[in-house]
């Protein structure tokens, strides 16, 4: 590997890889649902194509043998010489997560291991056709051209191919020491005939133009119209007006941008002027057609009408260019560090609102509306910067499924909503491994075998839906199965097993209870261990994880129908709406998220169930929690009032009343990490600045409950 290579491009090379990986993972999953999908097919040889090309680019030997071997593959499945079976994709899809490994490898600038030789036999073996007569479809010889219409087909892909790429070279050589050499049906004029010949190793450029003409201008591998008079007038690869031979020997540096893109498929390919639907000639050769064409010449042309065309290819790719140059790439750290100065700024606006509220002059409330506004403006801008979509975990599932799927011996289908919905970069990747555990327990636990489902009466392959909608300043993410569904009675009988419940108290539980009982450390329906699940683990870590992330997750379950599983979480983890409340004379921040309801309280009205108080609201029982006794020191002692505030809060599942002494209002907070000393402290998320300039801790409701209740 370049190690040494220039680090500019080898970001550029980890940028565009890196969405290549991603985006082939979602293609080769799609590409077993839809195996006769031309389009397809050509995209992920397309992808192996292009990553290949950059590795190699970066002397990346190992990456490149194996997604040139890929590549194989897909070359023989776009021309149908062979079918997309299960067992191919297998082998197809391991060659992908090897090429991930070496991509890991290479992003923490270590040398990438090469794929093991079973693999690269597994795929030199598929890169075969399935007939018999394996010779004849091997890469042609020079001698040996493709016809007119394979030239026809290779213009409508946009590539081509190592191998043809060496034929033009080797071609272009025995044409500087024969001065012609037959291709196809047609002669091929020289650059030595045009040139005056060369003597040296090295092409010059008017054979380097020759060559390009033969890739784009004059039909691929059909050869070119005569052009001894004035070769370079011909060429123009800009896509613009006739280059003179004074400046032919130079190109400038779009010119030579338009022909990477078209060597490497990202422009327009020879195509492009058939696809548009523009039948006109090139320009070039009927400009100079002083005899009538040779009859050869004619018909070479008539057949290959694609590659006719070779004046609007390169446009496209010129005029996308300033694209490119309306995005910048920066450092997350900055984008972080510029997060924390705005959050600065909201609290400075939230000391000037309390201010402006205690003064009388106009003028002092105008300015502080309009910081208001800029402010808000600044923070939305800022946060947008941060977003990306959520397609980013989204995009592994399909892969996850299928493979699962494949090792249960389960019909599974997957169906995602919404991937475009954007949320905090900080939530993205937080989010990943509780999804990840919810879709395979879908898969595992909920949807049945083919043979059970039928014998419901429903379709063999059982669905999984993954949806993600915006709703005010939340995200909501939805997992949702039409399989068995979760009986309540059996999760009872569980709990009592496991000893989290007595009999009496398990039979109390309502349904929801029940379900919420899976989130329970150690808590398994299954009763053989797998390597997939079984152990009471992962649900017991969605829980924590999506409780840190200030979130929600709710279960609704019906037998027989399927399971939904509700994930609640805030756009952002950076600014945090809270209800500021007071317990004694200390300020302390509740997450908004986590509050139902508020109401005032008669305390001498409160029951005891099951040695706790609570009380009842609207035929609901919710535990009471006195946090003044936990968080104040000294508070144990006092005397409690009659009268006093009560909030409704949620945590995960379950919901709770705290008694609070007074409540200030709702404010938007900046969290800041709790210093040394305090870091640790049970039920604290971190402290922020209040609009009154004074320091409140932010609450954090499960690990208070777990810590205190």
């Amino acid at each position: 590997m370049a190690l040494d290579a220039d680090e500019e491009i080898l970001q550029d090379f980890l940028v565009e890889a890196g969405e290549i990986l991603e985006k082939l993972s979602e293609q080769l999953v799609d590409l077993e649902q839809h195996p006769d999908d031309s389009d397809l097919l050509n995209a992920i040889f397309r992808g192996f194509h292009t990553v290949k090309g950059g590795a190699g680019f970066l002397q990346l030997e190992a990456l490149v043998n194996c997604c040139h071997s890929a590549e194989n593959v897909f070359d023989i499945l776009r021309n149908h010489k062979r079918k997309v079976t299960p067992d191919l994709m297998d082998v197809v899809l391991e060659a992908l997560d090897n090429v991930n490994a070496m991509f890991e490898e290479v992003r923490n600038r270590e040398e990438p291991t090469p794929a093991p030789d079973e693999l690269i036999e597994a795929l030199d073996a598929l890169a075969k056709p399935e007939s018999e007569d394996a010779p004849a479809v091997e890469a042609p010889t020079p001698a040996q051209e493709p016809s007119s219409a394979d030239v026809g087909q290779q213009g409508d892909q946009g590539d081509i191919t190592d191998e043809e790429f060496e034929q033009l070279l080797d071609a272009l050589a025995d044409e500087k020491s024969d001065g012609q050499k037959p291709v196809g049906n047609e002669q091929v004029s020289t650059p030595a005939e045009s040139a005056g010949g060369s003597d040296s190793d090295e092409i010059t450029d008017d054979e380097f133009e020759a060559l390009l003409d033969q890739l784009h201008g004059k039909g691929q591998f059909a050869g070119a119209p005569a052009e001894d008079e004035a070769p370079k007038a011909d060429i123009d690869t800009s896509g613009g007006s006739e280059k003179s031979s004074g400046d032919a020997d130079l190109i400038s540096d779009d010119e030579f941008e338009n022909l990477l893109d078209e060597l490497h498929g990202k422009g327009a390919g020879p195509s492009a002027g058939a696809a548009a639907g523009e039948p006109k000639p090139a320009p070039a050769p009927s400009s100079k057609a002083e005899p009538a064409p040779e009859p050869k010449k004619a018909e070479a042309k008539a057949e290959s009408k694609a590659a006719s065309k070779p004046a609007p290819a390169p446009a496209p790719a010129r005029e996308a260019a300033p694209a490119g140059e309306t995005t910048v790439r920066v450092d997350t750290k900055r984008l972080d560090d510029i997060m924390n100065m705005v959050g600065e700024l909201v609290l400075v606006r939230n000391r000037l609102q309390r201010l402006g509220s205690e003064s009388e002059d106009e003028h002092m409330h105008k300015a502080v509306a309009n910081l208001d506004v800029v402010t808000t403006d600044l923070q939305a801008a800022v946060m947008q910067t941060r977003m990306q979509p959520i397609k980013k975990v989204f995009g592994r599932f399909p892969r996850v499924v299928r493979d699962l799927a494949r090792s249960l011996k389960k019909e599974v289908n997957l169906v995602m909503h919404g991937e475009e919905t954007d949320l905090d970069k900080n939530l993205v990747e937080a989010l990943a491994d509780p999804l990840v555990h919810l879709v395979r327990n879908s898969v595992d636990h909920g949807v049945e075998a083919p043979d059970v489902r039928e014998k419901a009466g429903k379709p063999r392959a059982g669905t999984v839906t993954l949806s993600a909608e915006q709703e005010g300043d939340h995200i909501l993410l939805s997992i949702v199965d039409d399989g068995a569904g979760m009986n309540p009675d059996v999760l009872r009988r569980k709990a009592v097993e496991k000893g989290l419940y007595d009999q009496d108290a398990a039979d109390r539980l309502t349904d929801n209870e029940c379900f919420n009982l899976i989130f329970a450390a150690g808590f398994s329906t299954k009763d053989q261990i797998s390597d997939v699940s079984g152990r009471g683990v992962g649900m017991d870590v969605v829980k924590t994880k999506i409780g840190q992330l200030n979130g929600q997750i709710n279960i609704m379950s019906e037998q027989g129908k399927g399971t939904s599983i509700i994930i609640k979480v805030p756009l952002t983890l950076a600014i945090m709406p809270t209800l500021m409340i007071m317990l004694g004379d200390q300020s302390f921040a509740l997450p908004l998220v986590n509050v139902v309801e508020i109401f005032h309280l008669d305390l001498t009205k409160t029951n005891i169930v099951d040695g706790k108080e609570c009380i009842v609201v609207r035929d609901k029982v919710f535990p009471l929690f006195h946090i003044k006794r936990w968080l104040v020191h000294g508070a144990a002692g006092q005397a409690e009032p009659e009268n006093a505030h009560v909030v409704i809060v949620a945590m995960g599942t379950k919901q709770v009343g705290f008694v609070v002494d007074q409540l200030i209002g709702q404010e938007e907070v900046v969290i800041k990490p709790l210093g040394r000393a305090l870091q640790g402290t049970p039920g604290m998320a971190g402290a922020t600045i209040t609009g009154d300039g004074r320091i409140a801790l932010i609450i954090d409701v499960p690990s208070l409950l777990q810590h205190y209740g």
